[in-house]
């Protein structure tokens, strides 16, 4: 008979033709790791829909809270799963409409004959299951424009299923479905959000910081996991790179025009950020670049700056200003954690005057002052890798 269930929506997913069906391989595994600690879960798929099923009502509010955080969903409702039946339909929705009056003045039925083999057509069964909560609920009023609620019906063959309004999801593809990217993770705002928006497209997530220690502390390296960490809200597991910076920006200071120093320093962890995303099979490095927003993301800036790699380089948060930005680290829980006073390896060593429109020709002869090789070799050598997810945090060793 009845069974507890949640009816979940998959958005774009249903456009992507002969590959749809990886899409939702994705998402279901997706789905099966966020609900692994619960028992008594089966997730279920049938065309067009995926089904989340349990026995026990005390998990609604846990599988919802999960579901929230899961790319590639748009959607999703409690459901009533019920044999498909048009008497017991109709119980079957007054029962849903019983548990929302009096908060709910105004309704609409719609109703979605997926089997067609169902004897009564669609506008039929939403006048006959209309007039039936009317009758019930005669203070009621049906407003199809915009209702305070809408009684969803799904005919699927031997069973129905009856639910109310949707619950928003946050859309995006399932992450894992469009391949591997390393993300240039900051302790400031604009990197998490980067990396969450490139997680909405789907992307495997791992990430590579800078470290300049005793420069910057061993709490702005804690701070930028914990923000890794909240990452795997979405995620679910994050490999971090720990790249030793230190002599770097040591010799950087003292060897180049102080002017060019920024970029000089972008283009070598260009160049190592590219080593490590090759050694990880990553496809393109994902940044917090906003355009203008500083002295290294003018356009000449990028310019000079990206000419040491050819990989791709995403940037979510490009044509944002820091308000849109600062809005969407609030709402994904990275923002308190972001605005920690701990200070990264930009901020230590910024110059007075940085180069906002910097000259291709200088910085490589900047750069020539420096044992580059060595200096790239020994960071990529050096780099600590750490695994981190919603249950643990490992370290290990990896070159």
């Amino acid at each position: 008979m009845r069974k507890n269930c949640l009816l979940l929506r998959i958005g774009e997913l249903a456009l992507k033709g002969k590959n749809k069906r990886d899409f939702e391989h994705q998402l279901m595994d997706n789905i099966k790791n966020k609900c692994k600690n619960m028992t008594g879960i089966s997730v279920l798929k049938t065309e067009g829909r995926i089904f989340v099923e349990f026995d026990d009502q005390d998990l609604l509010d846990p599988v919802i809270e999960e579901l929230k955080t899961v790319f590639g969903l748009v959607g999703f409702a409690p459901a009533l799963r019920v044999p498909s039946d048009v008497e017991m339909l109709e119980e079957t929705a007054l029962e849903l409409v019983r548990q929302q009056v009096p908060e709910v003045k105004t309704f609409k039925v719609a109703s979605k004959r997926v089997d067609k083999r169902f004897p009564v057509r669609s506008q039929e069964l939403n006048h006959r299951l209309g007039g039936y909560l009317l009758q019930h609920y005669p203070g009621l009023k049906v407003d199809v424009h915009q209702p305070d609620l809408i009684v969803h019906v799904e005919i699927r063959g031997k069973h129905s299923y009856v639910y109310g309004n949707d619950i928003p999801g946050i859309g995006g593809l399932p992450v894992g479905s469009s391949g591997r990217v390393l993300l240039l993770l900051s302790g400031g705002i604009d990197s998490p959000v980067a990396g969450y928006l490139a997680l909405k497209r789907g992307v495997e997530l791992q990430a590579i910081h800078f470290h300049s220690y005793p420069y910057t502390s061993e709490r702005a390296k804690q701070k930028v996991l914990d923000l890794a960490k909240q990452l795997t809200t979405y995620g679910n597991h994050i490999r971090i790179h720990v790249v030793p910076f230190t002599e770097i920006q040591t010799e950087i200071n003292k060897h180049c025009f102080e002017s060019y120093s920024i970029t000089v320093m972008r283009r070598i962890m260009l160049r190592i950020a590219e080593r490590i995303a090759q050694s990880q099979n990553a496809l393109a490095l994902v940044t917090g670049e906003s355009l203008g927003q500083v002295a290294s993301q003018t356009l000449e800036s990028m310019n000079t700056i990206n000419e040491v790699t050819h990989m791709p380089i995403l940037r979510p948060v490009i044509g944002m200003d820091k308000h849109d930005i600062m809005e969407i680290s609030r709402r994904i829980g990275t923002y308190e954690t972001s605005i920690l006073p701990y200070e990264d390896c930009c901020t230590v060593f910024l110059p007075k005057a940085p180069k906002t429109k910097p000259d291709l020709h200088v910085a490589k002869k900047q750069e020539a002052k420096l044992d580059l090789e060595r200096l790239i070799d020994e960071a990529v050598i050096g780099t600590e890798v750490i695994e981190i997810s919603n249950e643990k945090e490992r370290e290990f060793s990896y070159f």
